[in-house]
């Protein structure tokens, strides 16, 4: 054989590598999937939880609201900057010490034995699930490059938090009646020592920037504490209303923080978010799209579930398996539909055809009745939720699709930040307007079955109208993709 016949040493091992890459890069998918699919699953399970918890540990009915809230402050508040940080030290270092924290947090709250031991370990549940969540779509997209293999990917990911949101309901249910409460984190042990394991072989090594790159210490404390203020301020609306001085106050301190961010990343050598991600209009476009789509949704995948128990008269488990359908028709279109029409038609088309079926549900919904039957009135409405699996792969991919390697944890961070901002914007503005008009009602005498179905259709409304908001923004500032 001549020497210019003979495959060359580099090419005999590119093709001993190349059938181990499709399988190592599930693998990675895998690993990422099952870290996203532990911090859904803490987020749901612990709600159908929270009357035992309280009951065990002695929380006031305000205090309660820490379990939730302290987690979503810092898991909000943090992601930009994680997502950041992931791309300066190395987004598999990132995950993996998020998924540390995380995992060491939830043997903390398992074993607490006093409000401010649980409400202390959920905020640092959150602080590990914002390291982890917020560089996990910066390694997906890294390790998908095609565009085909990358929205098969981007819809499994998708999936993993529907799907996961829905199992939480029914787990945490299954787990505080049999066993109890604090099995609802012990759980997480198992599943984050698991990631870990397999997350050090499997996900890609990659070095980072280096902190020069973008170490700038005043823009991290500005983000970081505009974002947890207005998170906050946001969540305590219910208690404060919209136009007291707690809400006003704390409101315009949150804006002036973020404003100020804004301006030092604008005017500094070494922005911690070059601005230059929201040149993109497909990315900017993408990021208020999702605002508006995941507050909607707040009243489908919370108010949906509080009608189906304070009217209906469905217990916990009851619940979760009442939704389950929607979490089904979700994961067939994610997983075995979205890619392909993604493919075949585009991101931009398949996004819009999921936000209409999805304004299709929450018009159904203003007109669902106190005195429902499952099969006809709210069948229909699960099935419908198949609009999520068309809408979120789509929009996942928009919203990465403007950011370079360099930035892909940023844009990870910023597209997990706004759905963060969205679900709190949701759960202020709709339970509180909900809650106000079943007030009045049951003040004027109405059944208390009769004015929490007025108060759900009110939300239900008011969720329509911001899904078509959705809609028109993705119709026009959304480009269509030019033909080659």
């Amino acid at each position: 054989m001549s020497a210019t016949s003979r495959p060359s040493t580099t090419a005999r091992r590119r093709r001993v590598d190349e059938p181990d890459r499709p399988r190592s890069r599930r693998l990675a998918l895998g690993v990422i999937a099952t870290g996203l699919l532990m911090n859904v699953l803490d987020g749901s399970i612990v709600t159908v939880a929270m009357p035992a918890i309280q009951s065990d540990l002695g929380f006031s009915p305000v205090g309660l609201s820490w379990v939730v809230n302290a987690y979503l402050i810092a898991f909000g508040g943090l992601l930009l900057l994680a997502g950041r940080l992931g791309d300066l030290v190395g987004r598999k270092r990132m995950f993996l010490i998020g998924t540390a924290v995380f995992t060491a947090a939830s043997l903390l709250a398992g074993a607490a034995g006093s409000p401010a031991v649980l409400t202390a370990a959920r905020f640092l549940q959150g602080l590990g699930s914002a390291m982890s969540a917020a560089v996990s779509l910066g390694i997906l997209v890294t390790l998908f490059t095609e565009p085909r293999e990358r929205a098969r990917a981007i819809a499994v990911f998708s999936f993993t938090g529907a799907a996961g949101a829905s199992l939480g309901q029914v787990l945490g249910g299954v787990l505080t009646d049999a066993l109890n409460w604090h099995w609802i984190f012990f759980i997480n042990l198992p599943i984050g020592l698991a990631t870990l394991a397999l997350a050090v072989p499997a996900l890609p090594r990659d070095r980072g920037l280096g902190a020069a790159a973008g170490a700038d210490v005043a823009g991290a404390l500005l983000v970081t504490s505009g974002l947890m203020l207005g998170i906050y301020t946001v969540v305590k609306v219910e208690s404060y209303g919209w136009s007291s001085a707690h809400t006003l106050g704390l409101g315009a301190l949150a804006t002036v923080l973020l404003a100020a961010f804004v301006v030092r990343q604008a005017t500094t050598r070494s922005p911690l978010m070059p601005l230059r991600i929201l040149r993109s209009r497909t990315v900017a476009g993408a990021n208020l799209v999702q605002v508006l789509m995941v507050a909607a949704l707040f009243s489908f995948q919370v108010l949906v579930a509080l009608y189906l128990q304070n009217v209906r008269g469905y217990g916990a488990a009851e619940t979760g398996l009442a939704m389950l359908p929607a979490a089904v028709v979700i994961g067939v279109v994610s997983l075995g539909v979205s890619a392909r029409l993604i493919a075949r038609f585009g991101e931009r088309a398949v996004l819009l055809t999921g936000l209409a079926v999805l304004t299709a549900l929450l018009a159904l919904l203003v007109r669902v009745p106190v005195h429902a039957t499952y099969v006809t009135d709210l069948l229909p409405v699960m099935l419908l939720a198949a609009g999520f699996g068309l809408a979120l792969p789509a929009l996942t991919a928009l919203g990465m699709s403007g950011a370079g390697e360099a930035d892909a944890g940023l844009a990870s961070g910023l597209f997990n930040t706004t759905q963060q901002i969205g679900m709190a914007a949701g759960v202020a503005v709709l339970s509180t307007l909900a809650a106000a008009r079943t007030e009045r009602l049951i003040a004027a005498g109405r059944p208390r079955p009769e004015a929490l179905t007025s108060g759900y259709h009110l939300a239900f409304a008011i969720g329509t109208a911001l899904m078509i908001a959705a809609f028109a923004v993705a119709l026009t500032v959304l480009r269509r993709p030019a033909q080659p």
